[in-house]
């Protein structure tokens, strides 16, 4: 069984900063790409970025561009979400993605394989 275990949530003030982590364990598997999504209370399950290991092709949603940077370290096997200028709108739990085949979608949440199981962040006004 893959698993995938987020950490680094947490709750900061409007115009803060947060690290999310992300590392898969358990039954190896091919990784070809991981995202991070994100859930609003009420709301539907969003995408927030993605990065493709081969190359490290990246894709962001607009709503982050600029402040969100998603990275990968191969080393550690472990993929970041850096939130920097973080919003009261960006509260949300987030969730971490992967995905062994490849997709256009890649902003689709049935384009991915394996969840974690979220972390909550909770930004203040």
């Amino acid at each position: 069984q893959v698993q995938l275990e987020e950490s680094g949530g947490g709750l900061v003030q409007a115009g803060g900063s947060l690290r999310l982590s992300c590392a898969p364990s358990g039954r190896p598997f091919y990784n070809y790409a991981m995202g991070w999504f994100r859930q609003a209370p009420g709301k539907e399950r969003e995408f927030v970025a993605r990065i493709r290991w081969r190359d490290g092709g990246i894709y962001y949603a607009d709503s982050v561009k600029g402040r969100f940077t998603i990275s990968a370290e191969n080393a550690k096997n472990t993929m970041y979400l850096q939130m920097n200028s973080l919003k009261p709108e960006d509260t949300a739990v987030y969730y971490c993605a992967a995905t062994s085949t490849y997709s256009v979608n890649y902003d689709s949440l049935r384009e991915y394989d394996y969840w974690g199981q979220g972390t909550q962040v909770t930004v203040s006004s």
